[in-house]
């Protein structure tokens, strides 16, 4: 018999955050998280995405064992701001039972016909900086610090009870070695010159924070005609600034600023902590900030986080600028492999980007959607 639970206390969420350690011992693809980051995740009294967005969280029992986990998400800004009657659901685990899956999968229809919504789609996170999809291929391949990672299960499942592919993302590898700076390093002087741009680079994270603001805006202006937007608020913002600056590599953040010193466009890539977080699995102490900083310095393999361009600088050549900065560290550090994703399919702007680097897809995840009845 299964029985499924909505959980409170802090007991509870610590069981909910760790339950994928165990059902994910076995693997050696699955990166788990820092377990009091995910915590603080949801804490709403922490994580301001609660401002504009709420959660419940079930875990289903079978003979008094934990079989699996889901956390059902209304954002209000995509309910009411964009009149998106969406019920989202995310971090979603479970053993390989359909039933299981059925049951975790009920109550967030549940909870979708209490609000008068009228579909449901995941696994996605509260905003557009969460991870997203279920993986559908490249199981065997690392996952990173940005995205889920599931066994080969979780789509049979879907399909079994009903439900279609709303939204599909591919994965990307890229040597570094087949990224050649004669696509971009002539351009990229010429771009300078014509639109009175230039390129600055950092050393220290704490020269990054003043631009930080002027990012999201880019960021917010540049995804926003994506099929999946949805706007992040202030306080968000300044909880992934707390959140994520401090993981940066400062040589691996790249902003273009024009005559008037605003920016303009932007990259961020991450040093690949994927093996640090297998080694640490889930704790920063005692000995996990010493894998992460060792990552952060000596990573031969990076990943690409977020890059945005003001719609007005699309197509004129920005990116170039972007790419010659990176091609210039990533040759001084020895970077090898560079990793790109999750993009949406949909996206053929991105797709035409990379599309001179050879890349190689090697992973595909996407999310489902049902309609509630």
């Amino acid at each position: 018999m299964i029985t499924v639970k909505e959980i409170h206390s802090k007991k509870e969420l610590k069981q909910f955050v760790k339950f994928p350690f165990k059902l994910n011992k076995d693997s050696k693809s699955w990166v788990p998280p820092i377990i009091n980051e995910e915590l603080k995740t949801f804490d709403k009294s922490t994580n301001p995405v609660f401002k504009d967005a709420e959660a419940r969280y079930f875990l289903a029992y079978q003979n008094n064992k934990i079989v699996g986990r889901v956390a059902a998400i209304i954002n209000w800004l995509e309910v009411k701001g964009q009149n998106e009657k969406k019920m989202r659901f995310g971090w979603l685990d479970v053993i390989d039972d359909v039933n299981v899956t059925e049951a975790l999968l009920d109550k967030v229809h549940e909870v979708g016909k209490q609000h008068d919504l009228e579909y449901v789609e995941g696994p996605v996170g509260f905003s557009n900086l969460d991870k997203v999809g279920v993986l559908t291929e490249g199981f065997d391949e690392i996952g990173s610090m940005i995205t889920w990672h599931n066994l080969p299960y979780y789509k049979s499942h879907f399909e079994k009870l009903g439900y279609e592919v709303a939204k599909r993302y591919s994965e990307n590898v890229m040597e570094f070695k087949n990224i050649l700076p004669e696509f971009f390093s002539r351009v990229q002087t010429l771009i300078k010159k014509r639109y009175e741009l230039r390129a600055i680079n950092f050393s220290n994270n704490k020269d990054i924070m003043p631009y930080t603001d002027e990012m999201f805006e880019v960021f917010t202006k540049s995804h926003a005609v994506l099929s999946s937007f949805v706007e992040i608020n202030d306080e968000q913002r300044e909880y992934f600034k707390k959140k994520f600056i401090g993981f940066l590599n400062p040589e691996y953040v790249k902003f273009v600023l024009d005559k008037n010193d605003k920016l303009v466009g932007f990259g961020i890539v991450t040093p690949s902590y994927a093996k640090a977080l297998q080694k640490m699995k889930g704790k920063l102490f005692p000995f996990g900030i010493r894998h992460l900083l060792q990552a952060k310095k000596h990573a031969k393999t990076v990943t690409f986080y977020l890059i945005g361009v003001l719609p007005e600088y699309q197509n004129k050549g920005v990116t170039a600028i972007i790419f010659h900065e990176f091609h210039k560290t990533f040759s001084e550090k020895g970077i090898e492999l560079c990793i790109r994703g999750p993009e949406l399919d949909d996206n053929e702007a991105i797709h035409k980007l990379w599309k001179n680097f050879k890349p190689v897809t090697n992973k595909r995840r996407c999310t489902f959607k049902k309609d509630i009845i």
